[in-house]
């Protein structure tokens, strides 16, 4: 059994997901013919969490703006993706920094016609705050094509949905989804730490880069690098 078909046997309250971080056996590195950029320059093999080369984790969430559920992986041999995590209190400008990526993004691949063959995910992991309408005035307040077909705002249902994707799932740090009480915003009862990964995933289902700090990624690097994918 190969590790996408794994991991879509296991299921958590209606989505698809793993317990157990993604080091050791469940890491398969692919070959150059599965990829369509080179390696990177920083390696990120040792790391839990998917990276070069490695099949990207099928997961289903809804969206609750189309009021249809998304599978990742029902965008492979379709679709190359960019997925990162969010919230839409985020009180620092990171989340807002990160969907700014995916939208220009999005915004060059309807301007060179390739809108079709890519697909933009942002992934909230405060669904109790994150209501359908809160995501939809938060994307459109940052110009994002809600209309387009290829941009899906997901939503867990539960909080503790959201932390087993982060953590058993994406493998990313562990408590990097614990609510923050003691906060210098009075506005906000909580906040979070930051999590600003943005994940290049190939229309075969394999990872072509990690921005690990996705919020400062140069944005025409990211997206000559998607653009080289989708086309590629």
């Amino acid at each position: 059994m190969d590790r996408r078909t794994y991991l879509g046997s296991a299921g958590v309250a209606g989505l698809t997901s793993v317990a157990g971080c993604l080091g050791g056996a469940l890491k398969s590195i692919r070959g150059d013919d599965d990829t369509v950029l080179g390696p990177p320059e920083t390696d990120l093999s040792e790391a839990t969490h998917p990276s070069y080369g490695d099949e990207y984790p099928a997961v289903s969430v809804p969206d609750p703006l189309s009021g249809e559920t998304i599978s990742t992986d029902q965008f492979e041999g379709d679709r190359t993706v960019l997925m990162t995590f969010l919230y839409t209190n985020c009180p620092d400008g990171m989340c807002p920094a990160l969907t700014l990526r995916l939208r220009r993004a999005q915004e060059v691949a309807a301007e060179k016609g390739y809108g079709d063959e890519a697909a933009f995910l942002a992934m909230t992991f405060d669904p109790e705050r994150d209501t359908a309408e809160t995501l939809r005035t938060f994307g459109e307040e940052r110009s994002v094509d809600l209309d387009a077909g290829n941009w899906h705002f997901l939503r867990p249902e539960r909080y503790e949905e959201a932390q087993s994707i982060i953590s058993d799932t994406y493998g990313l740090p562990e408590g990097s989804l614990e609510k923050q009480y003691d906060t210098e915003y009075e506005q906000l009862e909580y906040t979070f730490p930051h999590l600003p990964y943005i994940f290049l995933v190939n229309e075969k289902g394999i990872v072509e880069r990690v921005y690990v700090r996705g919020h400062t990624v140069d944005i025409s690097r990211l997206v000559d690098d998607f653009e080289t994918v989708v086309t590629g």
